[in-house]
């Protein structure tokens, strides 16, 4: 497409998204954000147990659902299909969502169209570290109480991450966590996927319910001068933990029929194989930085429990809002 018309910014982060397609740093960041505060193991309540914090909770879900079933009503979110529902009988007793990362709007999208599924449960979703303790505004306050699990770079915060979604994920929530890493805008194609969703859900002893969305461009262009993006939802068949393998193993064939499930539905959907196209050797400095991790995915909370410090890339900005919920929504 012409890119003329995207305003500097998003151009800019196109190209990047371009640029390391070629180098095949699939799991890097691509907005320009700045660094974080880290976020110290006081400054969270993960499981919700103070009462000021259920409060918030309470006003955060209502408001953040406010606000984006106005972007709904207003045609800037604009989901045209879903398919699959028959496998959202996997919720309830514990799973782990998967999902492509593509927009800020993508959480909403998924938490909009399973919400009747969740009946008491509420949906968690695993954040960055930079989203929670970096936002201000509106957008921080619901990344900080709309149901959400942020990583961290401090390894007791982690562990007690990884205590808390273990804890979640027994007692029947659902837990979203998108394992390509990063958001990377309106990109259409699945991404490698990291290891942590599958670990925890293999820990847990519960499923990963595959998810993924696919998009075509609207007639129109958004408030960035690129094509309108029209969604489609696609929830995939349950993968569960084969009991017969180690941590590791089961988790590894949990992760590659993730990405077997989204490759066949994205080149049903696109009618085109899944191509990155032609890679590049990235330079030695450019493969250091490949080495950071941002912290959307949770695959780097297994360096908590052995108290190394994960290597998390700070904030996008309002990359997977955190709105999409609990019961009140995420509730939001």
């Amino acid at each position: 497409m012409d890119l003329s018309k995207v305003s500097p910014g998003r151009r800019e982060v196109l190209e990047r998204i371009a640029q390391y397609e070629r180098e095949r740093r699939f799991d890097e960041d691509v907005e320009n954000d700045p660094p974080a505060p880290v976020l110290l193991p006081d400054k969270v309540d993960y499981l919700t147990k103070k009462p000021i914090n259920k409060f918030l909770r309470r006003i955060a879900n209502r408001a953040g659902d406010r606000f984006f079933g106005k972007l709904v009503k207003k045609g800037i979110i604009e989901t045209e299909a879903v398919e699959g529902r028959e496998y959202l009988s996997a919720l309830g007793g514990g799973a782990v969502i998967t999902c492509n990362h593509f927009s800020a709007y993508d959480n909403y999208i998924l938490f909009n169209a399973i919400r009747g599924s969740l009946r008491k449960q509420r949906l968690y979703k695993v954040i960055r570290e930079g989203n929670f303790t970096n936002f201000p505004g509106l957008y921080g306050f619901l990344f900080r109480h709309c149901d959400t699990l942020p990583l961290s770079s401090h390894p007791r915060t982690m562990i007690n991450f990884l205590s808390a979604v273990d804890t979640l994920l027994k007692r029947g929530e659902t837990v979203l966590v998108y394992p390509e890493q990063g958001m990377w805008w309106n990109y259409r194609k699945p991404r490698p996927l990291k290891p942590g969703a599958f670990r925890m859900a293999v820990r847990a002893g519960v499923p990963v319910l595959p998810t993924l969305i696919t998009m075509r461009d609207a007639e129109d262009l958004d408030e960035n001068g690129y094509p309108r993006q029209i969604y489609s939802l696609h929830i995939l068949p349950p993968i569960y933990p084969d009991p017969s393998l180690s941590e590791k193993a089961a988790a590894e064939k949990m992760k590659e029929e993730n990405y077997r499930l989204w490759k066949e539905k994205y080149e049903e959907v696109y009618g085109i194989a899944l191509d990155y196209g032609p890679g590049v050797e990235t330079k030695p400095a450019d493969a250091a930085k490949a080495g950071k991790v941002s912290g959307t995915d949770a695959a780097e909370t297994e360096k908590a429990g052995s108290g190394e410090t994960p290597a998390g890339k700070e904030p996008e900005p309002v990359s997977g809002n955190p709105i999409g919920g609990g019961t009140e929504e995420r509730e939001a």
